[in-house]
Order: C-alpha cells, then structure tokens, then sequence
C-alpha cells in the first residue's frame, strides 16, 4: 500500500507499527529502496524472501539505527568493524561480520555471517529505532528486477504484498553500497559500489584489491 496523503511522521509511525506485528515496510535509504522486516521475527523475514520471490541460499542484509548496534547482530565484532563504521556510517558500505545465534540463520542464509549497514537516510534509521531492532535492508524489488529507485517502482514490481510504501525524506542516490567481507583477512570486497577499493584499502594498508572470486 502507497501512502501519498500521509506526513512522513505518520507513515513512520505506521510502518513501525506493521513491522512489530510482522509485517513487512518498504522504505528509501541512501541507496535504493529497501524491503524491510523485523529480523528477530523469522516469519516475517520468511515474507521478505516470499514477496521478492528471493532463493533462500541468499542472506539478507541487515540495516541498524546506530553503529553501536552491531552488538545486537554480532557477540565477535572485529575491531576493524568499529574502525570502518567510525569512519563510513552512516553511509552506503555494507560489512560482513561474524553473525550472533540470536540472529535468524536465514537472515545469514544458515552461514555464520550476517551483513550489516547504517543507512545515511533517516526514515530507515527511525524504524530501526523506534522497533527497538535491526531491521532487514534487501532492495525492494522482485529478485532480479530493476533496482527500485522510487515509491513507483516499488509498487510497479511488488503492488499491495508490501504493507506500507514510505514515501518521503531524501531521494535514494541510486548507487549500491559497497560489500565488504571483513571476517577474511585481508578484506575482500564482495561487492564493488558507493565507496572505492581505493579508499577502504587505504586504512589498514593494502594497495591489492581482493575482490571476491
């Protein structure tokens, strides 16, 4: 359901409400719209991989409110973790990290891993943080389909099985965060986007860029 009458308050305050009783939000963050679900709620991540029509071998990535939640998704934080969210988030760089049990394993697509951002737009932070959890941060589009940059196309690829479509706050940029696995060492990119090799390399010294295979 699209919202075009509602104030971005309200809609926040109603997708918060959508996602508690497990539901599933799709909203703008920095990159692209997002498909969101409370990931403490297995069900409704199972909706998430449902109305995108997603393989369950692929995790879903997980948006928090604030760096220090990382806590909440993992009980092993690398240093390096909290050195590059220092440095990057909020903003569109996705880090890979060691996934906590509290943590659904079809969020990490039963691996040990869970990929985790702080997105620099402020409606999916509030949700997050009014939930009072990380929520899920998968493109809002059907698996494979064009990137969703608009309310419109949100709706164009997944129409009334989301439950809310927020509409407001910043435009999406349009451009990917970058992926990065930070559980190997070195580093390794597994997905090239907003923010350079170069540029993550950079601090703890590497010129190679280890990208995935």
């Amino acid at each position: 359901m699209q919202s075009h009458d509602q104030s971005l308050e309200e809609q926040i305050a109603r997708g918060v409400d959508i996602l508690r009783s497990g539901g599933v939000a799709a909203y703008p963050t920095d990159t692209l719209y997002g498909l969101g679900a409370d990931i403490t709620q297995p069900a409704a991540v199972e909706q998430v991989f449902e109305i995108k029509g997603r393989p369950h071998g692929m995790p879903l990535p997980v948006l928090l409110s604030e760096p220090q939640d990382l806590t909440l998704v993992s009980d092993d934080v690398p240093p390096l973790a909290w050195t590059l969210a220092e440095r990057f988030w909020p903003g569109p760089l996705t880090l890979v990290v060691p996934r906590a049990a509290r943590v659904p394993a079809i969020i990490g697509a039963r691996g040990w891993t869970v990929a985790v951002r702080v997105p620099d737009h402020p409606v999916p932070r509030e949700l997050a943080r009014r939930l009072g959890s990380p929520i899920t941060g998968t493109s809002a589009n059907l698996s494979g389909g064009p990137s969703p940059y608009t309310a419109d196309d949100v709706h164009r690829q997944l129409g009334d099985s989301v439950g809310l479509i927020i509409e407001g706050g910043p435009p999406p940029e349009g451009r990917a965060s970058t992926v990065l696995d930070i559980t190997q060492s070195p580093p390794r990119v597994l997905r090239l986007g907003a923010i350079s090799w170069e540029t993550l390399a950079g601090i703890w010294g590497d010129a190679t860029p280890a990208t995935a295979r």
